[in-house]
């Protein structure tokens, strides 16, 4: 079901993960980003711009997570943008020919054959430092960072201010901080926040991968909370933070494990970092 968040904005929200897909509309169509995740869902997405008169004339992934680069035949041919980071990262893991099976361990058990895969990842790199997304619609600009994954982008369609934060500013998940793939995850982090700061004032609602939609005041608490948990992790000391403890919402208590990981694994780069050679 879509819900309207904001004039000619809405969001369609997946059942097991809290996803959501983000939908704009333009002159001719409307812009598509993030669709996910299981074949009902993607159906369902479909057939309810279907019945809304609309055709999807631009897609955008976020960033290269398996649940950020999927589609469904339904939602048509459009051309399906993302950075030219997201882009190469798809490219390479296409270009394996295991990559369906690769792809398919990093899906949750409970939709593993229901997430299709067909057209998954098929993602068109706009030149290095796009400012702002080519489509006849809305002034959406592209905010562009390496805080969670290679080439991430945040958008903000600026009429009506909604900022769709792609896996950052989530009330049901911690930072997932690029561990393995980056010289410096905490700074790469922190300056993906302060890039938010920057546009804050533009915002009205922002619209998190996964979890709820927030309004201008949820917009600077998130950030807040993102912080302190970032700053918790480059300090070494244990957060205080509702997402983890100690009651995080049910069903999400997976997320504690996140967390637990990507401590961890700091921790054990920063004894590396301090040993001498």
């Amino acid at each position: 079901m879509l819900t309207q968040v904001a004039e000619g904005v809405h969001v369609h929200q997946s059942a097991l993960l809290e996803n959501n897909a983000v939908v704009v509309q333009g002159r001719d169509g409307v812009l598509l980003v993030d669709p996910g995740l299981t074949t009902d869902e993607l159906t369902c997405l479909a057939t309810d711009l279907s019945a809304a008169g609309q055709t999807v004339v631009a897609g955008f992934a976020t960033h290269p997570d398996w649940d950020h680069v999927l589609w469904h035949a339904d939602l048509g041919e459009a051309p399906r943008y993302g950075t030219a980071g997201c882009a190469a990262f798809m490219r390479d893991l296409l270009a394996d020919a295991q990559w369906r099976a690769r792809a398919a361990e990093g899906l949750p058990p409970e939709i593993a054959d229901d997430v299709p895969l067909d057209l998954f990842g098929r993602i068109t790199g706009l030149p290095a430092g796009t400012a702002q997304l080519p489509w006849d619609g809305p002034r959406v600009r592209i905010l562009e960072h390496r805080g969670h994954a290679p080439g991430h982008a945040a958008l903000l369609v600026e009429e009506p201010g909604v900022l769709v934060a792609g896996d950052m500013l989530s009330d049901v998940l911690v930072p997932m901080l690029d561990v393995g793939a980056t010289a410096d995850p905490i700074e790469d982090y922190l300056a993906a926040l302060r890039l938010f700061d920057d546009v804050a004032d533009d915002v009205e609602v922002v619209v998190p991968g996964h979890g709820s939609v927030g309004g201008a005041d949820q917009l600077r608490a998130r950030i807040d909370l993102d912080r302190a948990y970032v700053h918790a992790l480059r300090d070494g000391r244990e957060p205080s933070d509702p997402r983890i403890g100690p009651s995080p919402k049910p069903g999400w208590e997976w997320a504690v494990d996140v967390h637990t990981g990507q401590r961890d694994s700091l921790a054990r780069r920063g004894e590396r970092d301090a040993t001498p050679e």
